[in-house]
């Protein structure tokens, strides 16, 4: 049998997203639920909801997907969670001046 890894996001109490990474999620949720890190981003923000899940057969493609999504804004992990793809594209649109669908010449 392959091993499989997840990527996963959790909601956390106070709104904000983790996001993670692990080879055995209900280990790995148990964790979380029962703060035994009690120094982590989580333990302080129970109860959490797991709220998105991809898994990979490669470990690899799991850490760069992770990594991906921790850069995220908790805008497009919503749209991510949510399945709303073109919001997620249109949040991943750059939106400073010079971006030349918002740059206005005077």
């Amino acid at each position: 049998m392959l091993k499989e890894y997840h990527v996963y996001i959790l909601r956390c109490s106070d709104g904000t997203y983790y996001t993670g990474m692990t080879s055995n999620l209900e280990n790995r949720m148990q964790q979380h639920d029962n703060a035994e890190f009690p120094r982590a981003y989580t333990a302080r923000r129970r109860p959490l909801k797991l709220e998105f899940i991809a898994t990979f057969s490669h470990v690899y493609d799991a850490i760069e997907f992770e990594k991906r999504l921790k850069k995220w804004s908790g805008q497009k992990k919503k749209a991510l969670i949510e399945g709303e793809f073109d919001r997620l594209k249109e949040l991943a649109q750059c939106r400073n001046l010079t971006n030349y669908k918002v740059f206005v010449a005077e």
